[in-house]
């Protein structure tokens, strides 16, 4: 990764270029689980990634830029969710999405996006972060800007209710 301008210690275009070059499949994933939509997800980058051109400049600690990028695709989708209002159709192949090495049946990636679905697109943002992009509460609470320990609260009532979806959907099958 090339050094920050020296003078004004922000980054160039080139730079901003590489690193969003370097975060875009996991941008990408980020959108799509959102929306279940190879095209939707694509618009949804693809308006994070301008917005976020027109003012990288304004960046103020430029190692924050994967936090500052994902909080941009996490507006971007819930603004393109809200403005859609719709259905979202899952496409065909959608697994091949979700976390790579991921031992997880199909049937388990199914229910899983299908209590994601059930979940209200604020409350998406903490499961996904924290359990698709591996990150930790510090670095989840940097990018929702909320407090740590409001964060961790948030994540384990919204795990409840996931799992009180998940028993419940269980029970009613056998």
């Amino acid at each position: 990764m090339n050094q920050l301008n020296s003078k004004t210690k922000t980054m160039t275009e080139r730079q901003f270029s590489e690193r969003i070059e370097a975060c875009k499949e996991k941008l990408y994933r980020f959108a799509y689980c959102y929306v279940k939509n190879e095209q939707e997800a694509l618009e949804i980058v693809s308006e994070a990634t301008y917005k976020a051109y027109l003012s990288f400049g304004k960046l103020k600690n430029p190692e924050y830029f994967e936090t500052w990028i994902s909080r941009i695709v996490i507006h971007c989708a819930l603004d393109h969710m809200k403005r859609n209002k719709k259905y979202t159709y899952t496409e065909d192949g959608a697994a091949e999405f979700a976390a790579k090495e991921d031992p997880v049946s199909l049937e388990e990636k199914w229910d899983l996006y299908d209590a994601l679905d059930r979940l209200k697109p604020e409350d998406k943002a903490f499961i996904i972060l924290k359990y698709f992009e591996d990150k930790r509460f510090k670095d989840m609470a940097e990018v929702l800007s909320l407090p740590e320990n409001t964060v961790k609260t948030k994540l384990y009532r919204i795990l409840g209710k996931l799992k009180k979806h998940l028993v419940k959907e269980e029970v009613d099958v056998q």
